[in-house]
Formats: structure tokens, sequence, C-alpha cells
């Protein structure tokens, strides 16, 4: 018995390696689990095009959105693991959906083939101008005075930008209300539009209403100020560190993709990022580039996954 499983396994690594060998020779998908005009979003079109070069094929973006990254990460777990459906992995879809939601349609730590991590990036509290408090400490003030008058966007119930705001509400001892979206697109226009007064978004896409004065932010999670906005403090600088964690964007394949093809994607995803025009895109967004291994991403994974049970877990938090 145990001579044939070997040789069924032989098998399988043999024919993972011939079909390494012909790839790609067709277009790939880039699965982003949200809607457009998010920092995912930014992230994989920014990425698509010199991946696709690097590859010899294109790469195109397609956007599937719903559950708070849920829909769209999960076809890309059920796919065909031939290297022609990948997706952006996120803290929404790898860890913070999966550590507050009993009933996942994936296994965020086994449906997955980490590939590579290419970029992290601070998150921003930011208000709509109209709001009465400008700084952090006014605004702590107001929302104690008036508890569940003021609402906040989020990219879904149980994403990142969900799960960060819980935690700062409960360590703050304030009360907001949430108002989900299908994607950080929809929920940033609605507070830039003022039927939203706050949201807790990725910098890369709110920087640019914060820098045309359309949002006005307060609180940054990130290792130490960001050039950008220099007079906003940090939540570690508040007090309140456990808030404190940027987020990533990686590219994953289904579970069982082959190896060879694993390595592919990553070898040609790092050529992209040696590119110094494609690392100014990104930076310029307020992220940090990072393009490390498989083994190393696959390691970011399983400790965010971590940190967002232990979240939940302290905080009490469940789905609404």
């Amino acid at each position: 018995m145990q001579r044939r499983h070997l040789f069924v396994l032989s098998l399988l690594a043999a024919a993972g390696t011939v079909l390494a060998q012909g790839y790609p020779n067709k277009v790939i998908r880039l699965q982003v689990p949200f809607a457009p005009g998010g920092t995912t979003d930014i992230v994989a079109r920014v990425i698509a095009e010199p991946l696709g070069k690097a590859l010899g094929q294109t790469v195109i973006v397609e956007n599937k959105a719903g559950g708070g990254g849920v829909v769209g990460a999960s076809e890309t777990a059920h796919a065909v693991p031939d290297g022609y459906s990948l997706g952006v992995a996120t803290v929404s879809t790898t860890a913070a959906n999966p550590a507050i939601n009993p009933r996942m349609p994936y296994n965020a730590e086994t449906d997955f083939t980490p590939i590579i991590n290419i970029a992290a990036t601070p998150n921003v509290i930011a208000v709509n101008p109209s709001f009465p408090a400008k700084n952090y400490k006014d605004f702590v003030t107001l929302l104690k005075k008036s508890p569940g008058k003021y609402s906040y966007a989020s990219s879904g119930t149980g994403g990142i930008g969900h799960l960060q705001t819980e935690l700062w509400k409960t360590l703050q001892g304030v009360y907001v209300t949430h108002i989900p979206y299908s994607g950080a697109g929809p929920a940033l226009r609605d507070t830039v539009g003022g039927q939203v007064e706050i949201i807790f978004d990725n910098v890369p896409s709110s920087l640019p209403h914060i820098l045309g004065g359309r949002l006005v932010p307060l609180a940054v999670a990130a290792p130490q100020r960001l050039a950008s906005m220099p007079n906003v403090p940090t939540f570690k600088e508040l007090g309140l560190e456990p808030v404190n964690r940027m987020a990533y964007y990686g590219i994953v394949g289904p579970k069982g993709l082959p190896r060879d093809i694993v390595d592919k994607v990553n070898a040609a995803a790092r050529k992209a990022l040696e590119d110094p025009a494609v690392r100014k895109r990104i930076e310029d967004t307020g992220s940090v580039v990072l393009g490390n291994t498989p083994e190393q991403f696959s390691a970011q994974m399983k400790e965010e996954l971590a940190v967002y049970r232990k979240v939940v877990e302290t905080a009490k938090l469940k789905l609404e």
C-alpha cells in the first residue's frame, strides 16, 4: 500500500513538472476579491502588466466583490490548480474574515498556495471634512459624548477595516455604527461624499483624498509616522498598539499548485518588482514593497491569522 501511495505521488509530481514546462501558454487571471478603487485593486493593477511581461503572457485583473472579500477568495481557492487562476490575498481574506466567520467557504490555512507578498501598507482612520472633530483627541471626546450617533464604512463584514475598527472601538471605549460595503472603493466613495462620517482604510486608496482635502486623517496604523502626513500620530503613540498593524497584498493560487509554477510566478513577480518605475508606483501609494519567498509569505499569513483569532477571542467580536 505504501509503495502504491509513493507511486501516485511521483506521478502527480511528474504531471506538475510537465504542466509547468509549458506554463504559461494562455492568459492568466488575477482575481481581486473587492470592488475597483480600493488598495487591493490598485496594487493588483500596478503589478499585473509587468508580471505578465516577465511571464511572457497577459495577466488580466478581474474584480469579484462580496462578503468582505470572501466571494472572490473562495473562487481562487476552488480554482483548477494550473496557474491560470491566481488571486490577491489580503489580511481580510486570509486572516480577519477567517478569524471571525465560522462559516467560511474555504480554509485559509490549507486551501491556498502562497506565492509572493507584493507589498504591505499602513491603514488610516479618517473622517469626512464636515465632521466636527479635526484631531484624534477631539474625535474620541465627541464619540464618547454621542455613542451610536456616527457611522463608519468598511470594505465588508469581516474584512480588515471592520475587524480593525471593532478592535479599536473596544480598546478606545467608543461606539459607532458599522456600515459594510462590497469593497473599499464604494466605502471610500460614500465617506468622501458624506453619506458616512468615518472610515478605517488603507493609505493608498485614501491618500489622494487626504491630500486633496476630501478626508481628514486622525491616526495611522504604521511602524512610524508617515512622511505624507507627519502630524498624524500612530496608534502605538496613542497607546493602542494592538491596532497598529499594516495590511499585506500577496499573490496566491489554489491548493495543490505545482511548485514549479509557484517558482515561475514568484521569480516573475520579483523581476517585475526590480523595475524602479514599478516600485515607485507602489511606494507612491504609501505602501512598502516586499517581494519575498513563498515560505516567508506563508509564515506571514499564518502569523496574521493567529493575531486576528486572538483579537476576536479577546474582544469577543462576532459577525453582525
